[in-house]
């Protein structure tokens, strides 16, 4: 698992492919926060990264989807598949590395938005003004949604040996996950509206985005990984 693991990272960055999925990513979210101003932190006057948390999850959707799109899409296009299943590893174990692999890339591209909460305490009045303890909440909130995105991903990619159709698959159903359930609560009414709403990725992102870690939001998405984890490896055990 540990080389499967290494094979992933290594692959994902020995191409330009990898560094210039990451750069614009960082990019999105550079003129979100600081230079958009519907959303410049600067113009919104106070030290607050809401729009960070706020934003993210709409870059994510293309995100993730991008970098998850060809952890077994393209093993079965080259024809590898066949190779890796011979090896000593079962299918649940292949799926739990390339999985793994996944998420630590989305902690990579997560991790330089740390800086802009050290900058916005920076320029706070006076310096330090940051409720830190909101902000590493929020962050978590982010982190979360990232891997359970990242189990999407990595679904769709199960389903096809195209990586475009698997990119376009995921990015399908991460928009369903996150928008879709709340748009249609709020086409209903009474406790249809709720129980759907509830349902939805941004119901429970929302509730830990604003710092308080909920053990029933943290409960919903780590479900939601498994199921999809588990989707994956139903899938190829059928094929």
């Amino acid at each position: 698992m540990k080389s499967l693991f290494l094979k992933e990272i290594n692959a994902f960055f020995g191409s330009l492919t990898g560094y210039l999925v990451l750069a614009l990513f960082l990019v999105a979210l550079g003129l979100i926060v600081w230079v958009f101003p519907e959303s410049s932190v600067l113009d919104y006057g106070y030290a607050d990264l809401e729009s960070l948390f706020a934003y993210t999850p709409y870059v994510f959707t293309f995100l993730i989807p991008a970098i998850s799109m060809r952890a077994i899409a393209e093993e079965r296009k080259n024809g590898t598949w066949e190779l890796l299943r011979t090896s000593p590893l079962s299918l649940v174990q292949i799926i739990i590395a390339k999985y793994l692999a996944l998420l630590t890339l989305v902690v990579l591209a997560v991790l330089p938005t740390l800086l802009y909460g050290y900058t916005i305490s920076t320029l706070g009045n006076p310096p330090g003004n940051l409720d830190w303890a909101g902000f590493f909440g929020s962050w978590a909130g982010l982190l979360m949604i990232g891997a359970t995105f990242a189990a999407v991903g990595l679904f769709a990619s199960s389903l096809t040996s195209q990586q475009v159709v698997a990119f376009v698959l995921g990015v399908f159903l991460c928009f369903v996950l996150y928008f879709g359930f709340t748009a249609l609560g709020e086409m209903l009414s009474g406790d249809a509206a709720y129980w759907i709403e509830e349902l939805s990725l941004s119901y429970h992102y929302n509730s830990l985005s604003r710092g308080v870690i909920d053990s029933r939001d943290v409960f919903f998405l780590l479900g939601m990984i498994w199921v999809f984890l588990g989707g994956s490896v139903l899938i190829l055990r059928n094929k």
